[in-house]
């Protein structure tokens, strides 16, 4: 069994986000790049499901959309456990742009399970994995929180509202994971690092497609209010503020 886990390069979510060219761009200087931490997850079940399965496992791959420079994420994923990688050589512009990507690079190859996280760190649209598996004409499955597979099926969880469906996969499908699918990302090891610099890393030339979606402008969020503070004694006052100046969320 073959698995693709799909990765992006994004900036780490301690990062203080700026944007230059008349807010229009993304300031990239001194932002630290990690593997998108729901991709992350996916990637660290889909080792653990190998070292638990052996050579049932053929091969684990990632993919990822992105310039030269996401490389060393890619080369993490790879330490990581991940025994090959491919990288499309495009700027990942927008949700459509990215999955159409992804799905030219994946049609010439064979994957039995694709595993893409929910969403990104970065813009958040939770719309790449169910595009891409559209553009492969692949069945999906989203906000999956367990995957396991048992005699050669696959038998994964979504969290549905009010409990669990359980549910039995056939394969190829592309599965679109969330909170649950791993406790904590693995974490790379002194020989996985070393490995993953002679591990293949494909780079592929991008498709000719059309972005549908421009970003205009940036705005960050307003900064917060100064935090006030209420003492027993003054839960009257308290009481009045939140009756006349607290804003419903």
């Amino acid at each position: 069994m073959k698995i693709l886990i799909c990765i992006s390069d994004v900036p780490d979510t301690t990062t203080k986000i700026k944007f230059t060219n008349d807010n229009k761009e993304l300031d990239q200087t001194e932002i630290q790049w990690i593997i998108n931490p729901w991709d992350e997850l996916a990637l660290t079940r889909a080792i653990e499901l190998k070292e638990s399965l052996g050579e049932k496992i053929e091969s684990i791959t990632v993919i990822n959309v992105g310039p030269a420079g996401s490389e060393p994420t890619i080369r993490k994923a790879l330490a990581m456990g991940a025994d090959n990688a491919i990288r499309v050589d495009a700027d990942p512009k927008e949700s459509y742009f990215v999955a159409y990507q992804l799905a030219e690079a994946i049609k010439s190859r064979d994957f039995d399970i694709i595993l893409a996280g929910l969403d990104s760190a970065d813009y958040n649209g939770a719309s790449v994995g169910g595009m891409m598996a559209e553009l492969l004409d692949m069945p999906s499955v989203s906000a999956i929180s367990a995957l396991n597979i048992e005699n050669g099926k696959v038998f994964i969880n979504r969290e549905i509202e009010g409990g669990t469906q359980k549910l039995e996969a056939q394969t190829p499908f592309v599965a679109i994971v969330q909170k649950g699918i791993a406790i904590e990302p693995k974490i790379p090891a002194m020989r996985g690092i070393m490995m993953a610099r002679t591990k293949p890393l494909e780079v592929v030339a991008p498709a000719n497609a059309d972005c549908l979606t421009e970003n205009i402008v940036y705005e960050l969020p307003q900064p917060k209010g100064a935090c006030r503070k209420f003492t027993e004694e003054n839960v009257n006052e308290l009481v009045d503020v939140l009756h006349k100046e607290a804003k419903l969320i």
